[in-house]
C-alpha cells in the first residue's frame, strides 16, 4: 500500500498520512492509521472558490442521504461530507465513511468457495438491491452506481480515459462488467454477511447523458437478474 501525505487529510490524521487502499472512475480512497474510516477525495475537482466547494459538498451529502435512504439501512453505511483544503491551498470535499475490515468488493470474490446456501441469500439480496435501486430512479430521478470501476492509480485513470480507450470502456460496460465484477457493492464480514453499497456519488452530466445512461442501466438490470439466477440461485 502506498502512503500520501497531504493537508487536506487534517480532519481525520493528525499527521496528514493516510494509505491508499484503492481508487475508482474519479475517486482515490484512503485508510486511516487507526483502521476506523476511510477518506474518499477526488483530487481532480478541488477548487480555490471555497463557497461553489459548499455547494457541492451539500449536493454529496444529499445525494448520500438519498441513495442510503433508498437501500435501507441493511445495504447502506453513513457518509460525512466535509471541507477541507490541500498543501496547494485548493478546497475538497472528503467523503469520510467507516472502514468494513475484511469486507470484499464482489468482483473479488470466488464464487465457488461461498457454498450453495449463502449464494442464494446473496443472490436475494442483489435482486433487492437492483429493485430498490429502479424503485429511486422512478421516484427521485436518481440512480445509485452499484458497479463501479476500479484504478491502480490517478495517473492510470487518466490514461484509461483517453479517446482510444473508448472502444475497451463500451465493451467493459455494456458486457464484461455484471453486476457479480461490482467494486462498489461489498460483501461484510459479519455473521451472517450483508451487502453493502459503498459508492454514493451521483451522475453528473448533462439530462441527455443521464437519460441514456440510465435507460442503459435498466436494460442491464435485466441481464444483470439472469446472471443472478444463473450463477448465484439456480440450484
Amino acid at each position: 500500500m502506498e502512503h500520501h501525505r497531504n493537508d487536506v487529510f487534517a480532519p481525520i490524521d493528525i499527521d496528514h498520512v493516510m494509505e491508499r487502499v484503492a481508487g475508482g472512475n474519479e475517486t482515490e480512497v484512503y485508510r486511516s492509521d487507526d483502521h476506523r474510516f476511510v477518506v474518499k477525495l477526488k483530487g481532480e475537482l478541488g477548487s480555490r472558490d471555497t463557497a461553489a466547494m459548499l455547494a457541492d459538498a451539500r449536493r454529496m451529502q444529499q445525494a448520500a442521504r438519498r441513495f442510503a435512504a433508498c437501500l435501507g439501512s441493511r445495504h447502506a453505511i453513513p457518509t460525512y461530507v466535509v471541507l477541507s483544503r490541500d498543501s496547494e491551498g485548493f478546497v475538497h470535499t472528503l467523503a469520510i465513511q467507516p472502514y468494513l475490515a475484511n469486507a470484499r468488493v464482489l468482483a473479488s470474490i470466488d464464487w465457488r468457495t461461498i457454498d450453495a446456501a449463502q449464494r442464494r441469500q446473496i443472490g436475494h439480496d442483489l435482486r433487492h438491491i437492483i429493485v430498490r435501486a429502479v424503485g429511486c430512479l422512478f421516484r427521485t430521478g436518481h440512480l445509485p452506481d452499484l458497479y463501479g470501476r476500479v484504478s491502480a492509480s490517478a495517473a492510470e485513470r487518466q490514461r484509461r480515459k483517453q479517446l482510444r480507450y473508448l472502444p475497451e470502456r463500451i465493451w467493459s460496460f455494456l458486457v464484461k462488467r455484471t453486476i457479480l465484477h461490482s467494486q462498489n457493492l461489498m460483501l461484510t464480514a459479519e455473521q451472517p454477511p450483508r451487502l453493502v453499497l459503498i459508492d454514493y456519488d451521483e451522475v453528473r452530466r448533462s439530462q441527455l447523458y443521464r437519460a441514456i445512461y440510465f435507460l442503459t442501466r435498466l436494460i442491464l438490470f435485466g441481464r444483470d437478474l439472469i446472471v443472478i439466477w444463473q450463477r448465484l440461485e439456480h440450484g
